[in-house]
């Protein structure tokens, strides 16, 4: 079957490779010649474990191709999919101006059926957006289905090739036909397809990303609620995890959820729900959770600093908003960053993946180790705010002698707590109890 994806982000460039897997011929189109130039000569612009082999095992097998020539990409399509950014706008909607814009530059070019999947997140409604778009450019016939992803970062590969279920929203009899043509290779165990109309397929994306923050932050609530009490909210996590009705997932507490899907997904569903005269107050609730979750940290170090945070140097481990990636977008790691630099403190961070991405946005007002250990070198504490699998068993002795003090901030509540007061550490967590204590010498004024 012949593909043309449209757009080249995370979203389109996993489901582009992916497709072109199956023996699809995909080309796969952006209008950043750059970027297209460098994916021709075999270079990828994201970071994905999975994707690499893919990616050049299809290129070399002549089934993934990259343009940003879109006429020539959908000439001989039979599929179009529409995978482009839906940033939030400035009211907290989702702006449509890619996937429309888009939509029209196609309908101006078709001159027989396609079939336009819309790829991106978008809310509900878009379809009919889309569809009325066609309807004004072209005569020429067209089906429109919603195809929403559910492609996690980090594993985003695995969640493609073997995908709990495909949700299709389309009311196009050929459509549905070649689409669960496309389909059939990827669900071979088992899975569903399950075919809808276009509305619920677009609502069914956003009220599954918003019903994971919501597990995200209400697990949140219950560790600060944990650390008032003397509760430990590793005991809680797993007493109700074990439920099956709750499950085990998305129930580890932090320093909040960040990434390209949830923090707009959730603002764009509840912006949409208020355009519809209700107030989706469940949602309301799981952002602002999440808002105050991102200044947990601080708030920890403002008080074990007496307040004063100015020239301490601090050592952040993790920079991506979730390991396996690097993506920043949102990352509860910049927030925190932000806060320290307000407060008059130092930054040496590292990261496996995303340190260049930070540097592109924030430059030099942190500094950047070569590794973990370099990261350490005289600071006051480590601050860890990514769970990367390499910071897991770390050398604590080392840790130990490397810093000015043997101080940890655990936002992702890595290590044991009983470990860490055996290592002579001070470790504070999430939503467990504190360990440790630093003796330092409190100046007297003397005559």
């Amino acid at each position: 079957m012949k593909i043309a994806v449209i757009g080249t982000g995370y979203v389109g460039l996993v489901t582009g490779t992916c497709l072109s897997e199956t023996g699809n011929i995909v080309t796969c189109v952006d209008i950043n010649k750059q970027k297209v130039q460098m994916m021709q000569q075999g270079q990828l612009p994201i970071y994905e474990p999975g994707i690499e082999t893919l990616f050049h095992r299809n290129i070399i097998e002549d089934r993934l191709h990259f343009t940003s020539d879109l006429a020539s990409a959908i000439e001989h399509a039979e599929i179009i999919f529409l995978a482009l950014p839906t940033p939030p706008g400035e009211n907290g909607a989702a702006d449509l101006s890619y996937v429309l814009g888009a939509a029209k530059d196609i309908a101006l070019l078709v001159t027989s059926y396609k079939v336009i999947v819309t790829k991106s997140t978008v809310p509900v409604g878009t379809a009919d957006k889309v569809k009325a778009i066609f309807e004004q450019y072209t005569d020429v016939k067209v089906a429109i289905a919603s195809n929403p992803e559910f492609l996690r970062e980090g594993v985003a590969v695995e969640d493609f090739m073997k995908p709990d279920r495909i949700v299709v929203g389309t009311t196009d009899e050929h459509a549905r036909k070649l689409l669960t043509e496309l389909y059939e290779p990827y669900v071979r165990q088992g899975n569903p397809i399950l075919f809808m109309d276009e509305k619920s397929a677009e609502l069914t994306k956003y009220a599954a990303n918003s019903f994971l923050a919501t597990k995200i932050s209400f697990m949140n609530e219950m560790a600060n609620l944990c650390e008032k009490i003397g509760a430990d909210v590793d005991m809680v996590r797993l007493g109700i995890g074990t439920d099956e009705r709750i499950g085990r997932r998305f129930l580890f507490p932090g320093i909040g959820y960040g990434g390209s899907c949830f923090p707009k997904d959730v603002q764009a569903l509840a912006k949409s729900a208020k355009e519809n005269d209700q107030d989706l107050e469940i949602l309301e609730a799981v952002m602002r959770v999440n808002v105050s979750q991102k200044k947990v940290l601080i708030e920890k170090l403002k008080k074990h600093y007496n307040g004063n945070l100015k020239d301490k140097l601090f050592a952040l481990w993790g920079l991506a908003f979730k390991p396996e990636t690097d993506d920043i977008r949102e990352s509860p790691a910049l927030a925190i960053i932000d806060e320290l630099l307000k407060e008059g403190a130092r930054v040496v961070a590292y990261d496996p993946e995303a340190m260049n991405n930070v540097k592109n946005i924030i430059g030099d007002d942190i500094i950047y180790a070569d590794d973990q250990y370099e990261a350490l070198m005289g600071a006051d504490a480590l601050l860890i705010l990514t769970e990367w699998s390499v910071f897991r068993n770390p050398d604590f002795y080392l840790v130990g002698k490397l810093l000015k003090e043997k101080v940890i901030f655990d936002g992702r509540n890595l290590y044991q707590v009983e470990k860490m007061m055996d290592n002579g550490f001070y470790y504070n967590s999430i939503g467990r109890k504190t360990v440790g204590q630093i003796d330092r010498e409190i100046p007297t004024n003397t005559i």
